[in-house]
């Protein structure tokens, strides 16, 4: 299996920023690993012209479906077409501030993988549900109504974000990765024919500083970096780092 940096640039970013993905695209002319940038959807085609092949430019959410009255939204296929390979969806931010139910992430992963983009579906606990013990039956059931039908290993990636270690600069221990990746990994392998090579992202506060020791975790086949990912001098090391431990 190919491991995955990918970073989510959230809502930051001008075109000043692009220069960014034209010094990884050097720094990185032929990794070892996949690497992939979510820049706001209006840089998306931009950022596939300033990208070499070696980097894939994907987006940050979708509609779940491809066009209608719907307001502010962008179509999958509408993404794909501007340069998308690849869709963020459930992203904590997007459960919580939109309100998005598993049902929902579940549709919109269906719709990426539709317009022939890969769904990358993420999973994770709040504070409060990790310090209630509840960690492990929470994922299980984001990723139980998360997962998309038709789901493979080629068209589906797992993210598990815990929602207190994102941006705040707390980082899960690596049992508590270890923990949630290998019950992710056995959940998938009961879902899914190919499981046991569907890739499982970390993300939360992923750094230069943490990226070796997380990424010498059983089942983490790399990571869904945010505020490292916006500049090439800080999301560098972190390729750097998944490359040395595929």
């Amino acid at each position: 299996m190919r491991k995955l940096a990918a970073g989510n640039w959230k809502m930051n970013g001008l075109r000043d920023s692009l220069s960014e993905i034209g010094t990884l695209s050097e720094t990185h002319a032929s990794p070892a690993v996949d690497v992939l940038i979510c820049p706001p959807a209006t840089l998306i085609t931009p950022a596939r012209a300033a990208a070499t092949a070696s980097i894939a430019i994907g987006a940050q959410d979708c509609h779940a479906v491809s066009s209608g009255a719907h307001t502010g939204d962008i179509a999958a296929e509408m993404l794909v077409e501007a340069g998308a390979s690849a869709i963020i969806v459930g992203h904590s931010e997007r459960r919580s501030d939109h309100a998005e139910t598993d049902a929902m992430v579940k549709a919109k992963a269906e719709a990426a993988i539709g317009a022939g983009a890969i769904a990358i579906v993420c999973l994770g606990e709040t504070l409060e549900e990790r310090e209630a013990g509840s960690t492990i039956s929470v994922v299980a059931k984001q990723l139980a109504g998360s997962l998309p039908d038709g789901a493979t290993a080629a068209n589906t990636v797992i993210a598990y974000e815990p929602v207190w270690a994102i941006g705040t600069g707390k980082v899960a221990t690596p049992e508590q990765i270890a923990e949630v990746h290998e019950a992710l990994r056995i959940d998938l392998q009961d879902k899914m024919a190919d499981g046991s090579d569907v890739r499982i992202l970390y993300g939360g506060s992923v750094k230069a500083a943490n990226a070796t020791e997380i990424f010498a975790l059983p089942n983490v086949d790399g990571a869904l970096v945010g505020g490292a990912s916006l500049t090439a001098e800080q999301f560098s090391p972190i390729i750097t780092a998944l490359e040395a431990a595929s």
